[in-house]
């Protein structure tokens, strides 16, 4: 086992968790919207396809970071795949591209925080944004080793208020489960939004260092934390439709559930709501810093700063949705994922074994992940009808 040295030392609940506080975000609020737009059955059949393929996805990424030292793909990508005279403008336009669609994904982030302070306390959206803004930048400015243990008390919270909405849902008013085949674009819609919604890609590399490389943890850590965001987003993909129906609109999930419970429920979904557009912030700033670090050479803190302060300020003047904002960044996200199975193949081919992934890291998988990573791409760039 090759041991890597990391900024912090995780546990493994921390490590699962930041899998899964990467996922629970604005992704998983967006789900229902287009789950509303398809069949039950298509509903159950996308997530449990997405858990299979992302969760081979994501121990192709953890090896790859493996074989780089616990790099971030960026530094993986030009150690293994660029070469020759534009190696240099190969990576830099990665990070520029990908620092971009994350840059994009927080910015839905704050827009989400916003619209749950606007609907609780009557704030407007840009007081929501600043305060939301300054707590959980607060918290990545400390570092790896608090983010792992916010993720751990905060996944601990969604899961217990998960099951408070469950009961409350089951005991109001409930409206029918959709029904009939609604098109093959809502349901690549569908695909897409969950495939993102189950990506931590970027924070994988977050646990391969915080478990110091031991590849029995990692590899445990990603079944487990993926499978814990599978179900979360079944569970409240399922009582929003239960309890809003047709009525879900595109500010995030639990904001339509807790206007149509109301009452003392509506405050326990916009805690549940806050809890994980703060994960996701957390998970993606750190690691959007680590990236930044590692390209730059700018130092922590002040690739912190570069990291997450363009985000507020998109926030602040753009003009798109909850839900554009996170089908935009998803278009880009989930297509750097070819460029990381190309990769893999030649570290793969270059260290000559597999401790992480193993069979399923072979050629079949990889071209799996990559038609699964197309389409989810596509589905993110087609109309929902």
């Amino acid at each position: 086992m090759t041991t890597i040295q990391g900024e912090s030392k995780l546990t493994f609940f921390e490590a699962a968790s930041i899998i899964v506080g990467h996922g629970v975000g604005s992704g998983i609020l967006s789900v229902p919207y287009l789950a509303s737009r398809n069949s039950l059955r298509e509903i159950l059949l996308i997530i449990g396809f997405c858990y299979l393929f992302n969760v081979v996805m994501h121990l192709i990424i953890a090896e790859l970071s493996y074989n780089n030292g616990g790099a971030q793909f960026i530094t993986c990508l030009d150690a293994e795949l660029f070469s020759g005279r534009i190696k240099k403008v190969l990576t830099w336009a990665s990070f520029l591209t990908l620092g971009l669609s994350v840059i994009v994904n927080v910015s839905a982030f704050l827009t989400g925080a916003a619209a749950v302070f606007r609907s609780w306390f009557g704030l407007s959206d840009v007081a929501g944004m600043l305060i939301f803004y300054a707590l959980g930048a607060g918290v990545v400015f400390v570092g790896m080793k608090l983010v792992g243990i916010c993720e751990k008390l905060a996944v601990g919270s969604m899961i217990l208020v998960v099951g408070v909405l469950c009961a409350a849902t089951l005991r109001s008013d409930m409206s029918p489960l959709p029904t009939g085949w609604h098109g093959i674009h809502n349901a690549l819609a569908l695909f897409s939004m969950v495939s993102f919604s189950l990506s931590a890609v970027m924070s994988t590399p977050q646990v391969v260092k915080g478990l110091e490389g031991d590849v029995k943890r990692i590899r445990t850590a990603i079944f487990s934390g993926l499978g814990v965001n599978a179900g979360l987003i079944l569970l409240i993909t399922l009582i929003t439709l239960l309890g809003a129906g047709e009525g879900i609109s595109q500010d995030g999930a639990l904001v339509d559930l807790a206007a149509h419970l109301g009452g003392w429920v509506s405050v326990v979904g916009y805690i549940f709501t806050l809890l994980a557009l703060a994960t996701s912030f957390w998970a993606n700033t750190l690691n959007l810093r680590d990236i930044v670090h590692e390209q730059t050479h700018w130092g922590v803190r002040m690739s912190w700063l570069a990291a997450s302060l363009p985000c507020l300020v998109i926030a602040l003047f753009g003009s798109a949705t909850f839900v554009g904002f996170t089908r935009f960044a998803s278009i880009i996200q989930v297509v750097t994922g070819v460029g990381i199975i190309v990769a893999y193949a030649l570290s793969r081919k270059r260290m000559g074994t597999a401790e992480l992934v193993g069979p399923f890291g072979t050629t079949p998988f990889q071209l799996m992940v990559v038609v699964g990573t197309l389409l989810a791409s596509v589905g993110a760039m087609l109309p929902v009808k």
